[in-house]
């Protein structure tokens, strides 16, 4: 992974000072609550229901396991002893003492870490798939291009004050798995007719109040143009992207306005300017950031040990943890690791000081000291060797971790809700609970098969709901918490927005209405081998809406 050089460190040893010094002028009363606004933002601070809340920036999901350890500090310091893995792949404090929040910045600094733009209009961290660098269908490596443009963006000049947050992500696989085609900026690495691997650009893609997909911008960039062509774009959104109104100030609107073709010729008229200036990237410059992302000493005769198999086929559930939380590696003889964060009981992407210090441990043991953050809000160990996967497995049992659920239904995505956010309309975590505790019975959940149910609090959607399987928005009606349930959603390579299935639903209703859902997929499925997003393209949304609200 990236190491920080003089440079990075003394910005954010610099940034810390800063802002611990505009922390003490606020406190004092020489900052109004409007000045101090602006300030806090941009260190990832927001004031939320019932104290501070502190995003942490995790640079596309990657951690050493000493960075880990310092998080797992934090939270048993500053916090409650626990940390929530937000859908960005950050980490999020719900707890902190505004008048040390600096200290946390300053431990942070120590092991390489920040919270700088994790909030305010600005570029926000860019994400990636989570299994960049180990997965079977991966073109090229996408993390040096993550940090490349880390770089370029973070205390860029011109676009700290955008006219709304903004956000990019990268895949650098065959399937999608970062959800490219739902941000600001969605970045694919791709091949073109002569073999060179270069970026197809989109652009405009968002979920929010005004869900849409993304549009090709440039189907074939080469590598060198990177930054300028992205700083091409972002100029013509800093210059023409609406600030009368937040709810219109994303860059989706603006290309919707425009349309893509005129929003095409803006940004090629800029980035002729900008193309052969300082911002070109020479190869020498990404053979110098890739080499921060070498593989390791892999044991390529890992793939002769025979101990796996014997192990899997005599113990059933490591055999079931094995087909549901781990997945093919790159290297013959290793597989990466998945940390379902989504038991039973436990708020959705929540982990805590013991159990971070833990899976720290056994990434330092087993998987190389690295650790993966993903937009599922669990997390993944890159490179565990087969043999040690029985050994990795037990660890995980003793501490609440091995819950084989990923990619079940139970595998959800949940904003924090009401519980925690002043932006939210109603409950997520309860409702989690809810259905965690009607649908608790594995077998069933592997019977059903692949089904995402993504949840938000708010018309933010922060949960990712218009792109569930089965999507869920929590309402305010009269001060009474509904939820409102869309159906058909994917954030992968075919991307598309859920239908709403009906009227919102109340709070007590919402694990009955799913269990209606799922009893027409389990009726009208063709075999058990058909999915529920096949099942639901097939037959479509009215026979779901007709069964639903029985």
């Amino acid at each position: 992974m990236y190491q920080y050089d003089q440079y990075d460190q003394k910005a954010v040893d610099e940034r810390v000072a800063e802002f611990r010094k505009q922390t003490q002028r606020f406190l004092a009363g020489e900052l109004t609550e409007e000045e101090f606004r602006h300030l806090r933002l941009r260190n990832g601070l927001y004031i939320q229901t019932h104290a501070p809340m502190l995003r942490v920036a995790i640079p596309y999901g990657t951690l050493s396991s000493r960075q880990l350890r310092m998080l797992a500090q934090i939270a048993r310091e500053y916090d409650k002893g626990y940390g929530h893995i937000s859908t960005r792949q950050n980490i999020q404090y719900n707890w902190p003492a505004l008048e040390r929040v600096p200290d946390i910045l300053e431990n942070l600094a120590s092991v390489q870490m920040h919270a700088i733009q994790t909030s305010g209009n600005c570029i926000r961290n860019t994400t990636t798939d989570h299994l960049a660098g180990v997965a079977v269908d991966e073109i090229e490596d996408p993390r040096p291009y993550c940090e490349i443009v880390r770089q370029w963006s973070t205390f860029h000049p011109e676009f700290n004050w955008l006219p709304r947050k903004f956000k990019i992500a990268f895949s650098g696989a065959e399937n999608d798995r970062a959800a490219v085609k739902f941000h600001d900026i969605g970045i694919y690495i791709v091949r073109n007719s002569d073999g060179e691997t270069g970026f197809k650009i989109l652009v405009g893609g968002g979920l929010g109040r005004m869900p849409i997909i993304g549009v090709t911008i440039r189907e074939f960039l080469e590598k060198r143009h990177l930054l300028s062509y992205l700083e091409a774009i972002l100029r013509v959104y800093n210059l023409e992207g609406r600030r009368d109104n937040i709810h219109r100030a994303r860059i989706k609107v603006l290309v919707k306005s425009l349309g893509i073709e005129t929003f095409r010729d803006k940004v090629e008229k800029e980035w002729k300017r900008i193309k052969d200036s300082s911002l070109k990237i020479d190869q020498k410059e990404i053979d110098r950031v890739t080499a921060f992302f070498s593989s390791p000493e892999y044991d390529r005769d890992a793939v002769n040990d025979t101990s796996f198999i014997e192990i899997l086929n005599r113990d059933p559930d490591f055999k079931r943890w094995i087909q549901h939380n781990t997945v093919i590696h790159k290297v013959p003889g290793y597989r990466a690791a998945y940390i379902s964060l989504k038991a039973p009981g436990v708020p959705p992407g929540d982990i805590t000081d013991i159990q971070m210090e833990t899976v720290a441990d056994l990434a330092d043991r087993f998987s190389y000291g690295e650790i993966r953050t993903t937009h599922d809000q669990n997390l993944l160990l890159p490179d565990i060797k087969q043999a040690d996967l029985y050994a990795l497995w037990q660890q995980l049992k003793v501490h609440g971790l091995a819950t084989a659920n990923i990619g079940t239904l139970n595998d959800m995505i949940c904003c924090p809700g009401l519980d925690f956010c002043s932006l939210a309309n109603a409950s997520s975590i309860s409702i989690a609970k809810q259905i965690n505790e009607r649908f608790d019975d594995l077998d069933y959940l592997y019977d059903l098969g692949p089904i995402k149910i993504k949840m938000s609090g708010c018309m933010n959607a922060c949960g990712h709901h218009h792109v569930g399987h089965i999507g869920i928005l929590g309402v305010d009606k009269k001060g009474t918490e509904f939820y409102q349930f869309t159906l058909g959603g994917s954030s992968e390579n075919d991307a598309t927005l859920g239908d709403r299935l009906g009227p919102a639903v109340a709070k007590d209703d919402v694990a009955d209405t799913i269990e209606h859902i799922l009893n027409v997929y389990l009726d009208e499925r063709l075999n058990a081998e058909e999915t529920f997003l096949e099942t639901y393209r097939r037959i479509g949304i009215e026979t779901f809406r007709e069964r639903a609200y029985a």
